[in-house]
């Protein structure tokens, strides 16, 4: 009797432990460049990426009451970039195609998942966007991290993907948050080099421009921090966007647009940078949304607004205390503290976005992710290290 109690106890304690993962991660790994690589996750992730776009059409339909073939018509009438991509990312305009040969879609059904931030600017709507990321960086040889919560559209529940890249003579290895038919949403390569990004709807755009997705996977391919810092600062964005770069001990925060690019430094004693939905330093603001310029005097700012309320939840945890490992990071990022406008949003079908996944991103001394499906105090993190042969993780025990 006394050794049943024991199992079931076991079986007991088991089951919290892991009752916590509610959502499903996909992993995937896969090999090689441009098109084979694209090829390789389309077939892979076939249904899913099926599934995918027909839940975007619903959702696009839905939204904005218009057809969605005829949305994406119109849209591609205004997105040109094509030439930008094949300029800068050729492999990655041919790893789209393969995407959508080895899934069976539509091209343009596929690019326009890979177009995200750019969909968004093009419809002009604030609602959605409510991802909040930080970095920490290494002083004294204390660990490093990048962290986001990655919030998105209702609809993509459920499609949460980990994507390892293996590596290859061009490209170091990479695992990247991402979902079906998506070549990136964000990601971190085997050197310490990652990258999380929010969306900055109020800065100028630019329909020629690099797309996000395409930003975040030339980051990760190098290993180079002066080519990293000059490509950011150099290319030509399409999407307003906050860029969070990590490499090795050292993090940096860019606020980019179509006529600038502009680093944001808080300056405080802990080196910590925190951003959310509106530009901080950069004044290259679209002139609906002037509301939003940084060099307005403060009492002309929306401080009531979603993005600025979240910001100031980062910015009272990160900006005074000494951080030491995760513990704080991962408090911040479940923080619903804030009720109307909290950094951890649980999937409410209320057609305001939720968190869609967490990563925080160690950088040095040691490199791994650890990530979360879906909002952070719904579930336990998986670690993930880098190895030569598969995806290797651990189910870390709740805080």
């Amino acid at each position: 009797m006394r050794i049943l109690s024991i199992i079931l106890l076991f079986s007991f304690l088991q089951i919290g432990a892991f009752s916590q993962n509610i959502r499903e991660l996909k992993e995937i790994s896969l090999q090689g460049v441009g098109f084979e690589l694209g090829f390789q996750h389309g077939q892979e992730l076939k249904n899913e990426i099926d599934a995918i776009i027909t839940a975007w059409k619903n959702n696009t339909t839905k939204s904005l009451k218009r057809d969605a073939d005829q949305v994406v018509k119109n849209f591609f009438e205004y997105a040109k970039f094509d030439k930008t991509i094949k300029d800068w990312t050729p492999d990655l305009y041919e790893e789209i195609k393969g995407i959508a040969a080895g899934a069976e879609q539509n091209f343009n059904d596929v690019f326009v998942l890979n177009l995200l931030d750019e969909f968004w600017v093009y419809l002009n709507n604030l609602n959605n966007h409510h991802c909040s990321g930080l970095g920490i960086p290494s002083q004294g040889g204390s660990p490093s991290y990048i962290a986001q919560n990655m919030d998105l559209e209702n609809y993509t529940d459920g499609f949460q993907v980990l994507m390892k890249l293996n590596k290859t003579d061009a490209r170091p290895e990479q695992l990247i948050l991402t979902y079906p038919g998506l070549i990136a949403l964000n990601g971190l390569n085997e050197t310490g080099v990652g990258v999380c990004v929010n969306t900055l709807m109020q800065l100028n755009a630019n329909s020629t421009g690099l797309p996000v997705a395409f930003v975040i996977r030339k980051i990760i391919n190098s290993t180079d921090k002066a080519e990293i810092l000059s490509f950011i600062k150099s290319v030509n964005h399409a999407s307003g966007q906050n860029y969070i770069i990590g490499i090795k001990g050292e993090v940096y925060d860019f606020e980019a647009s179509a006529n600038k690019v502009v680093r944001f430094e808080p300056q405080n004693n802990n080196g910590a940078v925190y951003h959310t939905n509106h530009p901080i330093v950069n004044n290259d603001i679209k002139p609906w949304f002037e509301e939003y310029n940084p060099d307005l005097e403060n009492d002309k700012k929306p401080w009531n607004s979603n993005s600025y309320q979240r910001l100031m939840t980062l910015e009272s945890n990160l900006s005074s205390p000494e951080i030491q490992g995760t513990q704080l990071i991962k408090k911040t990022l479940k923080s619903k503290k804030n009720g109307v406008h909290p950094i951890c949003r649980s999937n409410n079908n209320n057609g305001r976005g939720f968190t869609f996944a967490t990563t925080i991103m160690h950088l040095y001394p040691e490199t791994k992710l650890e990530l979360v499906s879906g909002p952070p105090d719904e579930s336990s993190f998986k670690i993930f290290s880098f190895t030569k042969i598969k995806l290797s993780n651990k189910i870390e025990q709740p805080d």
